[in-house]
């Protein structure tokens, strides 16, 4: 099996995998204790091999650092970068311009922030939406191809996603990965970090990390310069997440087992901040007591949702919050996404590889006709007939039902259908560590901590209380590139 192909599988693997076991729990009895001796000296250690510290790396390294350790714990790299949609948002004056869509930073900014209902640093989203087409513009010189025209995201609330132009997020790791070894950047898994140490409890500079290696050793490794942490969020952790809303103790996740979040109160340890930990978001995934997911969303252009009912609840291009709790408040919190053969083909090919699986595994279905899905499905034909023909009839009028903009109106018509589970799984934690715009890690007085960075789902203050779908890979890839730009010149 390649690493790829392992990627994929424990994506699929753990998408449904309720009840994960919490961040494991370090005893430390001093947390800024310093070790006799450092083991190894870098200029710059990297905690978390995804795609935000690959990004920082090689960053860092493209602007004159030469001496950079990336430690990941998992034994791959890529993170969930790796088995995520992909979709970049951003403006993109050439493709935008083609397609007849206006945009720009400051809509991006208006966007992010209203959709984030205001809680968002509007000094994290400014940098982000004013650095995010130089970010893509970045990943493209070194290869990363993109689709020729954008889309609006589910959740994005504007058409300016970007798509892979292979297959899912793991394209990104095949662009940066490669990248990282050729400017110099060493690389260890089954290393996890286990510690930030820093020169006095609650002040001074972070000096350095403890990891453990796979056979349980420690490591004292010293940072001259930063620390820069890139772990992911906690939305794989299901105790971190109940501890900030109940309601998030049993749902499935999308997250692969590594995004447990076990370094948020490490740094807390050391004086770091944390804002916004309650807001989690969740997207479309597998129902309780499911294990394999479907995705069918991504594109609000080209699906719909229908409950068990067979009937339309919710405008498929709103807000992921609002999408989430019209789910959960269904009969058995599960309902439908339903697309036509034109919304398959326009799936990446790693998301039509996964629907062809759900057919095998009774999470997804296709027939030639609606009443023949709706049978498969287990809902009533005439009712799912009926709903997809007044969907068809708004998309002809250019009014909705449920207000569904008409930007997003495409008729479902044309054969084969496809149809798959939608329950809500934990998708993405909106807050974490609190920084500055240049991922500087800021104290619980609102001080710096001296180099120590963080970025990408580890970070709190960009999102508010809402992530718009495409706006994560943007994050991780603006504020990468950002953060190695930061430490190359002595942030």
């Amino acid at each position: 099996m390649t690493a790829l192909n392992r990627r994929r599988f424990l994506g699929s693997a753990v998408a449904g995998t309720v009840g994960l076991a919490a961040a494991p729990s370090f005893a430390v009895e001093n947390p800024c204790k310093l070790p006799r001796r450092w083991d190894e000296t870098f200029d710059v250690v990297v905690v978390g091999a995804g795609g935000a510290g690959l990004a920082s790396a090689v960053s860092a390294a493209q602007h004159g650092v030469k001496n950079i350790l990336i430690l990941e714990k998992m034994s791959f790299v890529g993170g969930n970068t790796s088995i995520s949609g992909g979709g970049f948002n951003t403006y993109d004056p050439p493709r935008q311009k083609a397609q007849n869509i206006v945009d720009s930073p400051e809509n991006h900014f208006k966007n992010t922030m209203a959709g984030g209902d205001n809680r968002a640093n509007p000094e994290l989203v400014k940098t982000m939406t004013e650095n995010s087409y130089a970010a893509l513009q970045w990943l493209e010189s070194m290869g990363m191809k993109f689709k020729p025209k954008v889309y609006q995201i589910y959740g994005g609330l504007y058409p300016r996603a970007h798509g892979p132009y292979g297959s899912l997020g793991s394209d990104y790791i095949k662009v940066l990965e490669p990248q990282a070894l050729k400017l110099g950047v060493k690389i260890r898994t089954n290393s996890r970090v286990v510690r930030v140490i820093r020169e006095q409890p609650l002040a001074g500079p972070v000096l350095g990390v403890e990891y453990t290696d796979k056979a349980g050793k420690s490591h004292f490794i010293r940072a001259r310069r930063s620390v820069i942490c890139a772990t992911g969020g906690f939305g794989a952790n299901p105790k971190m997440r109940a501890k900030y809303d109940p309601r998030f103790l049993n749902l499935t996740t999308t997250n692969l087992p590594c995004s447990t979040g076990d370094l948020i109160p490490l740094l807390e340890d050391i004086g770091a901040d944390t804002v916004g930990m309650d807001f989690i978001q969740c997207n479309p995934g597998c129902p309780p007591g499911r294990s394999h997911r479907v995705i069918m969303h991504l594109n609000a252009a080209n699906f719909i949702m229908v409950g068990k009912d067979a009937k339309r609840f919710v405008a498929e291009d709103e807000r992921r919050d609002v999408i989430r709790d019209a789910v959960l408040s269904l009969p058995g919190q599960t309902g439908f996404s339903i697309i036509d053969s034109r919304g398959f083909s326009e799936l990446n090919l790693g998301h039509q590889n996964g629907a062809k699986k759900g057919l095998e595994t009774g999470d997804a279905w296709t027939a030639d006709t609606i009443e023949e899905l709706a049978r498969k499905m287990g809902v009533d034909p005439v009712q799912l007939k009926k709903t997809v023909d007044e969907y068809n009839k708004g998309c002809d009028e250019k009014k909705d039902a449920f207000g569904k903009n008409p930007r997003n109106l495409r008729r479902i018509e044309k054969a084969p259908f496809w149809a798959c589970y939608a329950g809500m799984s934990v998708h993405h934690t909106m807050g974490g560590i609190t920084i500055n715009k240049y991922t500087q890690v800021i104290d619980r007085y609102g001080q710096v901590i001296p180099h120590l960075h963080a970025v990408g789902e580890l970070t709190g203050g960009i999102h508010g209380t809402n992530r718009l779908g495409g706006n994560a890979i943007c994050d991780i890839f603006t504020f990468g590139r950002l953060t190695g730009i930061a430490v190359a010149e002595g942030k």
